[in-house]
């Protein structure tokens, strides 16, 4: 059991796609955590493909429903954003989803993207 697991857009994405080549792992890291999860921007980012085919609201409601706790953006966190992006050498989101773990105190953090995970795996969360 993964414990608290902060989830990024990548293993949401493909837990949502049955057809995504990672389907299967992303929906085992789902069901491995005891708690689930996603910073807001996340949220966000897994409704821009459903949106362009108009299921947007429709997949709205599918985190929530699968327990997944919507963490917002805490205000001041810019600054360490940032941090974690320039050490890191990521993108912003994934950047986010680092920070949204680390002060959730979460126990891993759930992703297809191998810069995140390394960074993850460095800073003692687990990497499901």
């Amino acid at each position: 059991m993964a414990g608290l697991t902060v989830l990024d857009a990548s293993v949401l994405i493909a837990s949502f796609d049955s057809s995504d080549a990672h389907s299967r792992t992303a929906r085992a890291s789902l069901l491995d955590a005891d708690a689930l999860a996603a910073w807001a921007l996340t949220l966000a980012r897994i409704l821009v493909g459903p949106t362009r085919i108009g299921k947007g609201e429709k997949m709205q409601a599918a985190p929530s429903d699968l327990g997944i706790r919507s963490v917002p953006p805490l205000a001041g966190s810019a600054p360490a954003v940032a941090a974690l992006r320039a050490e890191a050498g990521f993108l912003t989101p994934d950047s986010c989803v680092l920070y949204t773990a680390i002060t959730i105190s979460a126990d891993a953090i759930a992703t297809r993207d191998c810069r995140l995970r390394r960074a993850a795996a460095e800073r003692g969360f687990q990497t499901p």
